[in-house]
């Protein structure tokens, strides 16, 4: 299941010893809503060893402003507390899968 990440819960959900995914986007965004459900299938599949959180940009612009999102969806990842890795735009499930294994 996924998360809801708010400028208030994000830092404590980085410093958690599982990977964190977040998916940054945003309730107008067209691309968004396609790969919202990879997303909701993603933690699912991935539940209990990556952290897969959501995101609304304009909730939580300090956050969208600190990594520098300048395009929804962007999707970020996160490894021990580090970015290592990002992804602009929609793109087929499998290619959101091979980034979430890198993460393993």
């Amino acid at each position: 299941m996924e998360k809801i990440i708010s400028e208030q819960n994000f830092d404590a959900e980085l410093a958690s010893k599982q990977p964190l995914v977040v998916d940054f986007s945003a309730t107008w965004c067209g691309p968004c809503k396609k790969v919202a459900p990879i997303m909701t299938e993603l933690a699912e599949e991935y539940e209990g060893r990556v952290t897969v959180g959501k995101a609304d940009v304009e909730e939580c612009a300090g956050l969208a402003a600190r990594y520098g999102i300048a395009s929804v969806p962007t999707i970020l990842f996160f490894k021990d507390g580090e970015l290592v890795d990002r992804m602009v735009g929609a793109a087929p499930k499998s290619k959101f899968a091979e980034k979430f294994d890198t993460l393993l």
